[in-house]
């Protein structure tokens, strides 16, 4: 610090001029050719300065740059729905049929469904790498705490969606999948059981749940939406991007979101875009389970009931402990540990990020590989040894992981 203090003292010695006075004024307007986009951008003062003038710090890097990317695969999912929405068929007896008439018949009805699937997977893959991000730069903590409450409510909303999504095509594991994670509503004192019928429409899952599981996974996303533009506001408005060396500490000499970050937000989208359309045309039953080609039969018990490879971390530590009330305030407590970060890190210091911190890195590291070893027990049968390996691995995300080494060394 003695060391930048004194070279802004030489700068004012040698220019005559003070820090503030040097800086770079980021709203001042730059005469753009008539042909770009600029030229409509500069007539709307608030799209200049969120879209070209926003200041971002000098050394951000590429890991930024997903939550951009997040929002294009959200314009994917919201354009894909409406258009499967114009040929889904809501029932027992004509999803899974209907599902398969779109693939076969529609033209490009098999681009549609796969650019939908696919983007769900991509979708979560691009979260839990944005909430890796912001894990590591310590991005959560105070005063960012309302954009990471925010965020917690957004992945949860996503969450929900994905997973009425799953349940819409009325095949095997759909249908069992419904019935096992619906049923935990039933353990929520006096009220369980009541929503538990609202949902499903009746006693078990049946023909009134398919038309209710429609109807919220078409309205989720209109309320995702506009949160998501609130997530946007309140990065912009409160602090922005967080430094990747210095975490909150103050932006002394920034530089313009245009060209600079867009540049390597564009890098990012066409990598991205690449990766999504290789599995989109080559492999696009790649993140699908196979038994979920096959209609859902209630009397026919699905042998080895799986969901989607994203919520196996969760459903590993749902199925650490025995006991249904106990398994469900374990799963939900990962997100509460994650919305309690803000409030029980230590935000005293300006040095937010992890980058200068060597004990931190080892159990970020730790932590990451907690995550991945739940996602595979999640698939795995509930046998020896993954019933001691479910156990071990719960308790050491949610007790070690998440409050020892968050309070300790951060």
């Amino acid at each position: 610090m003695q060391q930048h203090r004194e070279s802004h003292e030489h700068r004012e010695a040698y220019t005559g001029k003070t820090e503030k006075e040097t800086r770079p004024n980021l709203l001042a307007r730059e005469p753009s050719p008539p042909s770009t986009i600029l030229t409509l951008i500069n007539e709307y003062p608030i799209l200049y300065r969120e879209l070209v003038a926003y200041p971002t710090p000098v050394n951000i890097n590429y890991w930024y740059g997903f939550g951009s990317l997040l929002g294009l695969l959200l314009v994917n999912q919201l354009i894909t729905g409406v258009l499967l929405a114009c040929y889904y068929m809501p029932s027992i007896d004509f999803a899974f049929s209907s599902i398969d008439y779109i693939i076969r018949d529609v033209n490009y009805g098999w681009l549609i469904r796969y650019m939908h699937s696919n983007g769900a997977s991509f979708f979560f893959i691009l979260i839990y790498i944005h909430i890796a991000r912001a894990l590591y730069y310590g991005s959560y903590k105070k005063p960012r705490h309302k954009l990471w409450l925010s965020g917690i409510v957004l992945f949860l909303l996503i969450m929900g969606t994905a997973f009425l999504g799953y349940v819409l095509p009325w095949g095997q594991m759909s249908f069992w999948g419904a019935t096992v994670i619906t049923n935990f509503l039933t353990v929520i004192p006096y009220l369980g059981e009541p929503l538990a019928i609202i949902l499903w429409g009746g006693f078990v899952v049946g023909e009134p749940t398919i038309p209710r599981f429609f109807g919220l996974h078409f309205l989720l996303p209109f309320i995702i939406s506009p949160l998501s533009i609130l997530h946007i506001l309140l990065l912009h408005q409160d602090t922005g991007s967080s430094n990747p060396l210095l975490g909150i500490a103050d932006i002394k000499e920034p530089i313009r979101f245009h060209p600079y970050l867009q540049l390597k937000d564009m890098l990012g989208g066409i990598f991205v875009s690449i990766s999504f359309f290789f599995f989109l045309f080559y492999y696009p039953n790649y993140f699908s389970h196979s038994d979920n080609y096959i209609l859902a039969i209630p009397s026919n018990t699905a042998e080895h009931i799986v969901p989607e490879w994203y919520f196996l971390p969760f459903y590993a530590i749902l199925r650490a402990i025995p006991n249904k009330l106990f398994g469900v305030i374990a799963m939900f407590s990962v997100f509460l540990i994650l919305a309690l970060l803000p409030f029980i890190s230590n935000s005293r210091s300006s040095i937010t990020s992890t980058k200068l911190n060597s004990f931190y890195n080892i159990y970020y590291a730790i932590f990451i590989s907690t995550v991945i070893l739940l996602g595979w027990l999640g698939q795995c049968i509930v046998e020896e040894p993954y019933i001691i390996c479910f156990i071990l691995g719960t308790l050491f995300y949610t007790f070690v992981i998440c409050f020892s080494f968050m309070l300790i060394f951060y």
